[in-house]
């Protein structure tokens, strides 16, 4: 038999092709076998989707912190308001309402190195007094119970100034129950000499806040810009780190065309792969946000700390994190590979015939501008509406990141010439533009919203700052005390002026009386005040020509001729005037009457350094002794030197001696809203987290790239290429984008916040405040770019040219 013998056989029936699964099993199929590569690529494919993984963790560690930031700021004013008194009486006689439970109290807040240190003075009326949130035994006289943060800086040297302040022994320490925060310095002293009469006020429990006081429609805007300024950023990294390994990827992908995957299926595959990296990139962001939890007690940022418990983010964001960032993964990958033509021998890109196109760019920031536009303005009185101002925002800055690429592509294609690192440079980002721009898109929009919302805190800033009219030159610091021992004034001052670093004090008692006589019930008393000094006093609340030891003015409020009359129906020369009068008075005290000098001088008052006037009856010791004054207030007005190292530790330890219940404030020609300064620490809290994703997150993506590069860096060492030439090359193709990049976030951070400026009718007032955020821009890619030279040293080896 030979084989033309075959050749008229009858021919058997062909086997009728195999059909593989289709619809969704295929996609099923697809995607787990993306996965599969993903997992067990060997070495290269782990370490591009531990890359990935770290990238998108990082961003979703941030997202989480953020998505707790509701539940943190919920238990800090629970907490707040559970310490929050419930008072029975202003009155200083409050013996009515007193019992075995209720306490007296006094606020005696200090301030030590900057820092704030909550606190108060109390006594108890009874067996049984009511304790604060956290506190376990009422503290007794001479002791204290301190937060642990307060304990531990009252321990170490750094806090022997403050414990001169608060040297009551502690008796144990302030649970978290009773505290804001794990940083916060707070404390309860005990006293046994706290009289309603020295400023104490009667309480019957805690937990009564108070109304809340309502935001600004203003500072809403503003919270909405600062989410929107620090979480875009993160979504846009995320989204460029789901891209790590691309090219590696894409040249797999044109593997799997050669052995007969068709188009959908290889976009399949690498969704797979995406959608594995987003998945792991989860579980480390989880990781980390645990982690770093923990940590969160031990840290400040701007001295605002928080407790792990507090950081525990809301379910429904939680699980929109969970479902957005993989399927954000997938739509990005598939995305990406539309641009991208997969053939089995080999990856074709966007030829230069079909560069990318930019009238849909330009649509979306115009469109977000438009946004906002249509939104319109913003006043105080009329509720806001945060969606279209947020969706306005974000369509800004997420056009900005689409229009960087089309940019950095425009510019590189006509860079010629130059020494050989630029030229390396330039013919890498002429090949691969895109990378570089997803590199710094992070920071273009980082930098864009900062600029927005510099300019935005610029405008707004002179509503939330108030001109106090004190003036700073003639004194530093403001004491008060509703206390009155000893030779009162006299005492004040010579305490203050003995301080180390006190240069003058302006020390005064001051008290009302009234014209004596009787009243019906509608009639209203005339009265006026009474302010007890020395000579150097008068002369600074006053405008005499002489005063000498005995003196006493009538001393009328310029330009105020009604209050002037009022105020002369009380304060008659010649003529007897009752001393004991104050709101509240005791029953059973006896009147008191002090007669004013018939030659008593009527001059003019002059604003003290607070900017008060004290208009009334001014009088010198030698006149009246201040310690026969009924319910007398002292206070005193402190000039410092200031070269003196820690001047104000020193004035505060001597309030404390002379009143634990003095109350010191330093003066300032500008006081700030406190809200606006809650919103504005939360915006360097979170704009520092958000800058240190960014320089990690970047510091990833350029190892991811150098990786990618590694045998094209060792083909060029091997044929003789200089390290130096080729790290200049690395540092170039970081900056080039790094400066498009800048100019376009000072354009649209220009021009959001102008934007934004004119919806709540205000005008610009700042338009250079981009140089310092593009200084921390550059600086930041200055610091990847030297962070990512080692792993470059390493790579540029001839050995990178081995291969399997």
């Amino acid at each position: 038999m030979t084989l033309l013998d075959h050749k008229n056989a009858p021919a058997e029936a062909a086997p009728r092709p195999t059909t593989g699964p289709t619809g969704f099993t295929a996609l099923l199929r697809d995607l787990g076998l993306g996965i599969r590569f993903a997992s067990s690529g060997g070495r290269e494919g782990w370490i591009r989707t531990l890359l990935t993984a770290v990238g998108v963790g990082l961003g979703v560690t941030l997202l989480l912190v953020a998505a707790s930031v509701p539940h943190m700021l919920d238990h800090r004013s629970a907490r707040d308001q559970a310490r929050s008194e419930t008072k029975i009486s202003d009155s200083p006689d409050a013996r009515a309402e007193k019992s075995d439970t209720s306490v007296l109290r006094i606020n005696a807040e200090t301030e030590y190195r900057g820092r704030t240190i909550g606190g108060f003075l109390m006594r108890a009326d009874g067996t049984h007094p009511v304790v604060p949130p956290g506190v376990g035994h009422f503290p007794g006289a001479d002791e204290m119970v301190v937060s642990p943060a307060l304990k531990e800086l009252l321990a170490s040297p750094e806090g022997s100034l403050l414990r001169e302040r608060l040297p009551d022994r502690i008796t144990g320490t302030i649970g978290d129950a009773g505290l804001i925060a794990p940083g916060e310095l707070f404390f309860y002293a005990g006293s046994d000499t706290l009289t309603p009469s020295d400023g104490g006020h009667r309480i019957a429990g805690y937990g009564d806040p108070g109304p809340p006081e309502p935001m600004s429609p203003i500072l809403i805007v503003l919270v909405i810009m600062i989410c929107v300024v620090l979480l875009a950023p993160v979504a846009i990294f995320i989204a460029t780190a789901v891209r790590f390994g691309g090219d590696r990827r894409d040249r797999r992908l044109a593997a799997l065309r050669l052995v007969g995957a068709d188009i959908r299926m290889t976009r399949r595959i690498a969704a797979g792969e995406a959608l594995f990296g987003a998945v792991l990139g989860l579980l480390f962001g989880l990781a980390f946000f645990l982690a770093g939890r923990q940590l969160m007690a031990y840290v400040e940022v701007w001295n605002v700390s928080a407790f792990p418990a507090d950081l525990v983010p809301a379910i429904w964001l939680a699980a929109l994190i969970a479902v957005a960032v993989p399927v954000a993964a997938v739509l990005v990958t598939l995305a990406a590979l539309r641009s991208v033509v997969i053939e089995p021998l080999g990856v074709v890109r966007n030829g230069r015939d079909r560069g990318r196109r930019l009238w849909w760019r330009l649509l979306v920031p115009v469109a977000g501008l438009a946004v906002l536009g249509l939104t319109g303005k913003v006043d105080e009185f009329s509720p806001v509406n945060p969606y279209p101002i947020a969706g306005g925002a974000v369509l800004v800055l997420v056009g900005l990141a689409l229009l960087l690429p089309w940019l950095v592509e425009a510019c590189v294609n006509r860079l010629r010439g130059g020494p050989v690192p630029w030229q390396l440079a330039t013919r890498r980002l002429q090949l691969s533009s895109g990378a570089a721009s997803r590199a710094v898109s992070g920071i273009t929009v980082a930098v864009a919203g900062a600029v927005a919302l510099q300019m935005l805190f610029a405008a707004v800033g002179d509503e939330f700052n108030r001109m106090t009219g004190q003036d700073t030159r003639r004194a530093q610091f403001y004491t008060f005390s509703e206390t009155v021992t000893g030779d009162a004034a006299a005492e004040t001052i010579r305490k203050f002026r003995a301080t180390k670093g006190v240069t003058g004090v302006i020390g005064m008692v001051e008290t009302y009386v009234v014209k004596p006589g009787t009243y019906k019930g509608d009639d209203v008393q005339p009265t006026t005040s009474l302010t007890v000094g020395d000579c150097a006093t008068v002369r600074e609340i006053a405008r005499v020509d002489s005063c000498k030891e005995g003196d006493v003015f009538v001393v009328h409020p310029p330009n105020d001729k009604e209050m002037s009359d009022w105020m002369d129906r009380t304060a008659r020369k010649g003529k007897p005037v009752e001393l004991n009068y104050e709101a509240g008075s005791g029953p059973g005290e006896k009147s008191k009457l002090w007669t004013l000098p018939a030659d008593a001088p009527t001059v003019v008052a002059r604003s003290d350094p607070m900017g008060k006037d004290h208009w009334g009856i001014v009088a010198t010791v030698g006149a009246i002794d201040p310690r026969t004054l009924p319910h007398a207030q002292t206070n005193a007005q402190i000039q410092v030197d200031r070269s003196v190292e820690d001047v104000a530790e020193y004035v505060r330890n001597t309030a404390a001696e002379l009143d634990r219940g003095m109350r010191i404030v330093a003066l300032t020609s500008v006081t700030r809203d406190r809200q606006y300064a809650s919103v504005q620490s939360g915006l360097r809290v979170g704009a520092t987290a958000t800058l240190l994703l960014i320089a990690a997150a970047m510091l990833v993506s350029q190892l991811e790239q150098l990786r990618e590069r590694k045998r094209l860096l060792s083909v060029l060492v091997a044929f003789g290429t200089r390290r130096t030439t080729l790290g200049w090359s690395v540092l170039w193709q970081t900056a080039v984008p790094v400066v498009i990049g800048l100019v376009v976030a000072v354009a649209g951070g220009v021009g959001l916040g102008a934007a934004m400026i004119w919806m709540i009718a205000k005008k610009v007032t700042e338009w250079w405040l981009f140089l310092p955020m593009v200084g921390a821009g550059a600086a930041l890619i200055l610091l990847v770019t030297l962070l990512s030279l080692p792993p470059l040293w390493r790579m540029m080896r001839p050995d990178g040219l081995r291969t399997e």
